[in-house]
Formats: structure tokens, sequence, C-alpha cells
């Protein structure tokens, strides 16, 4: 829809209209019958050229500040790894986060302080970041990239970082362990 200035106003759900006339057509056409319901496609875009930027420029500002490694050390690809699981659990599933995920999702379930089911809302970009955001898997790949990137500009405090989220996550473990025991016992 065109604006009074001749630019591009808000698009309908699932549109990529904000687009250019030319270039929103093209777009709208290659993405046509691929579902009965609109999909956020221009959200999608939005967010992968939003993660792209992000990885490209801290992979190039460690290349040009001589911190990009021939290779990771084993060590801390495990606890970025399993710090990478506890928090993109925390950011998309603890009730304590809710608050920066409820302007993307709609609460449909609470039993317990981490055991939080949301469904995205809204459309377009709202939509695609509400997606994101109630996903543990979709979100620790951003999580992951951070955690990377912390790694080769700020290694020592990422160090702290990844070791207290991983201890956090071997806690839980135990946790569950116990209960489970007891619960046998």
């Amino acid at each position: 829809m065109k604006s009074p200035a001749g630019g591009c106003s808000a698009a309908p759900a699932g549109s990529v209209q904000a687009m250019p006339g030319p270039i929103a057509a093209a777009v709208d056409n290659a993405f046509s019958g691929y579902a009965e319901e609109p999909q956020p496609f221009s959200g999608y875009m939005t967010l992968v050229a939003c993660y792209n930027a992000g990885l490209v420029t801290a992979l190039v500002a460690a290349q040009r500040r001589g911190r990009l490694p021939d290779q990771l050390d084993t060590k801390d690809i495990l606890i970025l790894g399993v710090a990478t699981h506890k928090l993109a659990r925390l950011l998309t599933k603890d009730s304590v986060t809710s608050f920066m995920r409820a302007p993307f999702v709609r609460l449909e379930e609470k039993s317990g302080t981490n055991s939080i089911t949301e469904k995205p809302r809204g459309s377009g970009l709202r939509r695609s970041i509400g997606e994101l955001v109630s996903c543990p898997e979709c979100t620790g790949q951003w999580v992951a990239t951070g955690l990377i990137a912390g790694l080769l500009h700020a290694p020592r405090v990422t160090r702290v970082i990844g070791a207290l989220y991983a201890s956090l996550a071997v806690g839980d473990i135990l946790q569950f362990v116990y209960v489970g025991l007891k619960s046998r016992a």
C-alpha cells in the first residue's frame, strides 16, 4: 500500500508489500501456494538478515583484531554448548523471562516456573519474532552465535558466563535425578 509520501505503509499479514512494488509482487509470486495461511516471510527475511549481519560483523571484527583462531578448544565448545542449551531454555521457557517474550507471544499454558507453553501472535515481523522467542532450538542458534562472538572478543568473561550457565544446566539435571530417585523410594 502506498503512503501519501510515496513510500510504503504497513503491509497486510504475511505480505511483503512493504517492499517496493515490483519487488513485492515478485516475492509474493515466488511464495504463493506455499501454505493455506499467509506466512510472515518478510519477518523471516528480516531476522535472517539481522542474524547474518551480526555474525559477519563479529567474524570480520575478530579477523581484523587478529582474534579469529584456526580452531576452537573442545572444552570451550562443550561448555558453551551446555550453556547455550540452558540459556535458550531460560530465554524461551522460563516465567522470569516471559516479560521479554510477552509482546510477541500468547501464554497458552503454565505449569511451573520453567514449563511454559506460548504461541506466537500478530503478523509479519512480530509473528516471526514470536516464533523465534518461543522456540528453544531456534533461539539456541542466536545464543550460540552470541557466545562464540563473546569467546572471540572477550574470552575470559565469556568462559565465566558459559561456566555459570553450564553449571546451572548440570544442577538442573541433578535436580531431575534427585526427584526421580526420591519418587521411587
